[in-house]
């Protein structure tokens, strides 16, 4: 199955990080080392699932790494983004 192979995981997390830097929506990012922690567990030998739970795997992980990334890169405590003039005032 297609799901098993580890390195079907590293070509998707290859995709995935080339997608993010085309079009930067820095969620792509959290999916690409999602799936490169599934391909390198896989590769290692640590997980041995297929179908469904492979996905669902890779959905924890997705969502972990998206949380790490936020917690590193997101808005740092106290910082507020403050809108002191409109677009619209002349």
């Amino acid at each position: 199955m297609m799901w098993s192979a580890w390195w079907v995981w590293m070509a998707a997390a290859l995709v995935l990080g080339i997608l993010e830097i085309l079009v930067p929506a820095y969620i792509f990012f959290g999916f690409a080392l999602g799936a490169f922690a599934m391909g390198l567990l896989m590769a290692l030998g640590v997980f041995a699932v297929t179908g469904p739970w492979a996905l669902v795997l890779f959905a924890v992980l997705s969502l972990i790494a998206y949380v790490i990334l936020r917690r590193v890169f997101g808005l740092r405590r106290g910082q507020v983004k403050i809108w002191d003039r409109d677009i619209n005032d002349n």
